[in-house]
């Protein structure tokens, strides 16, 4: 019954809940299918368990969770206790986690199956899935194009039916890039809104962990269950989480704000098209639209690429060879095994970014760059709030552009212009997500709503009343 691996996730809840398949079925298919399709490079490790994993919950008289049985798969920036947490590098290639990270608690304690750890950018820092150590993930619509990144692993597996859902982490765009280019869904909650405990830090002000899978619907179910206070993470919120499937199917009204000045200055035509196509449906549909004015926003990237490589430069000191993780061969001195250790054990991509960061933290230039770059952040996340105050979600495209063939962006600028309308949301800490909205060149394209301060709820309803209009999520 090899198509139970094509189901929505709330399809395989109701067949679990009636017996109608056993957790043991589910599991055992969605490991054939990982092995069938090893070619995408979806996975870095297998969790060898998860047979006898499901097993157990599939004995088990009653049902303690909704999700209880489902088999997911983890981005390998998650620690998993007694598994290796690689962060896609070298420098972590053999490290076995001796906790395991709040997020992939909450998912054990509802009882899922985890079938193992997702490929990803070394340390979350790419935008493409080439800067994994452990080779790129190919995007399973056409194996020539990037699957997108930094989560490309997590969006790969859950559009190759690799598993129910994934999870990922979202600094600048990690999870609504990769579930554009896929065309699934992909959603970055409210910083806060998630515990960063266990995550491997990239850039604390920024990382936050979010879903990935078939539909909004599926997408709430699951962010719900990882969704908490957690007084281990300094950063969480102290509010109660709504019933988010609830809100997801509810009626609710929406005035959606358009940043008609950016619309216009999108360079592919088809993907202005493509935008505004979607934004006719839903005005066809009774949803009402309101031009809005987002100032600042053009000044987006410059200022996530100061700030992002300036908190990385920090949060990646702590490898050093010392106390966990690569350690260069018969150093001759301290200094040698640090500058070995690190030139050894990063990739290119991360060297480039930790050395930015430096730079812009270093004495003469912290003025003139880092807080010139929280200046700007603030601005824009001040422009948000204007914004909020008279609309209810806002939408955008989510890329510039469709999956592009692997290798085929050299330019590092042009790399880091892939996340020109993700870099926003992380800047003001507001909840994003993806879901399809059309093709171009036979590859999805996607469609990105924000939502305003902890209100996840009205950016899933409007996208699953967008997704009850179009099949593109099918």
């Amino acid at each position: 019954m090899n198509d139970i691996v094509s189901l929505s996730l709330e399809d395989q809840i109701r067949l679990l809940e009636k017996k109608k398949i056993s957790s043991y079925e589910l599991t055992s298919s969605y490991l054939k299918n990982i092995e069938e399709k090893k070619d995408l490079n979806c996975f870095i490790s297998i969790n060898e368990n998860a047979l006898e994993q499901a097993e157990i919950i599939d004995d088990l008289k009653d049902r303690k969770s909704l999700i209880q049985g489902i088999p997911i798969a983890h981005k390998d920036i998650f620690c998993v206790k007694g598994q290796k947490t690689t962060c896609g590098s070298k420098m972590l290639k053999n490290f076995t986690s001796p906790y395991s990270s709040t997020v992939v608690e909450k998912l054990e304690k509802s009882q899922t199956i985890m079938l193992g750890k997702t490929n990803m950018d070394e340390f979350a820092m790419g935008s493409s899935n080439e800067t994994s150590f452990f080779g790129k993930v190919k995007n399973p619509i056409n194996s020539l194009k990037s699957p997108g990144g930094s989560s490309g692993g997590s969006a790969a597996a859950v559009k190759a039916n690799m598993c129910a859902f994934a999870t990922g982490t979202d600094t600048g765009g990690s999870i609504r890039q990769p579930a554009s280019f896929c065309g699934i869904t992909g959603i970055k909650p409210t910083y806060g809104r998630v515990s960063r405990w266990g995550m491997i830090a990239f850039a604390s002000s920024l990382d936050q962990a979010g879903i990935f899978a078939k539909s909004a619907l599926d997408s709430a179910i699951a962010l719900e269950i990882i969704s908490g206070f957690d007084e281990k993470d300094s950063t969480s919120i102290n509010k109660e989480v709504p019933n988010l499937k609830n809100e997801t199917i509810s009626k609710m009204e929406h005035l959606i704000g358009v940043p008609k000045k950016i619309i216009e200055n999108i360079e592919d035509e088809n993907v202005k098209k493509n935008f505004l196509e979607n934004i006719n449906l839903l005005e066809k549909n009774g949803f009402k639209t309101k031009d809005i004015d987002l100032p600042f926003l053009e000044y987006s990237l410059p200022s996530y690429y100061v700030i992002a490589p300036a908190e990385c430069s920090a949060n990646l000191s702590r490898y050093d060879g010392i106390k966990f993780g690569y350690r260069c061969e018969n150093p001759k001195d301290l200094e040698d095994l640090y500058v070995r250790t690190r030139s050894e054990g990063f990739g290119e991509e991360v060297k480039k970014r930790i050395l930015i960061g430096t730079y812009c933290l270093s004495a003469g230039y912290f003025d003139a760059y880092y807080i010139k770059a929280q200046k700007i952040r603030a601005m824009i996340t001040e422009s948000f709030k204007n914004a909020f105050k008279n609309v209810s979600v806002i939408a955008m495209p989510t890329c510039s552009n469709e999956a592009f063939d692997l290798d085929s962006i050299q330019d590092p600028v042009k790399m880091y212009e892939q996340d020109i309308y993700t870099i926003p949301a992380n800047l003001a800490g507001l909840p994003a997500i993806s879901i399809p909205s059309g093709y171009k060149k036979e590859m999805p394209l996607g469609l990105q709503f924000i939502g305003n301060h902890l209100e996840e709820g009205k950016i899933l309803n409007i996208s699953h009343e967008f997704q009850k209009l179009t099949d593109y999520h099918v």
